[in-house]
């Protein structure tokens, strides 16, 4: 009973570091081929664990269709020059990335460009 107990700690110590690396992991997207899409901020969310741009975009045909951007943490947003007022509702923004591989309208954002001025994401990378 001691040995099993022993193994079920050992296998809890394990387990945590494994599920944060698959957090962390780009398994969900497609790398090798970034996407870039312009439009209105619809709504900007500076909130742990990853900030989040909504963004409403015209598609080919002129129909709208909304976007969702991920980024890193706010820690390192701020780090980076970013703040909560950072995109507002109404910017104009550019935002370049990682498209999901589901082939929803979602990205991992590796460009911002808002108001014709790039956000740095650089150390927040």
């Amino acid at each position: 009973m001691k040995y099993v107990s022993v193994v079920l700690v050992l296998i809890g110590l394990l387990v945590p570091p494994t599920v944060l690396l698959a957090h962390h992991g780009s398994a969900g997207y497609s790398t090798g081929q970034p996407v870039t899409v312009s439009g209105t901020v619809t709504g900007f969310k500076f909130e742990n664990p990853h900030c989040i741009v909504s963004l409403e975009v015209k598609d080919d045909n002129g129909n709208v269709e909304t976007w969702q951007g991920e980024l890193t943490s706010p820690n390192h947003l701020i780090r980076a020059g970013w703040d909560a007022q950072s995109l507002k509702p109404g910017d104009k923004a550019t935002i370049t990335g990682w498209r999901a591989k589901s082939g929803a309208t979602s990205m991992w954002i590796t460009k911002t460009i808002v108001n014709g001025q790039e956000l740095s994401t650089a150390q927040g990378n």
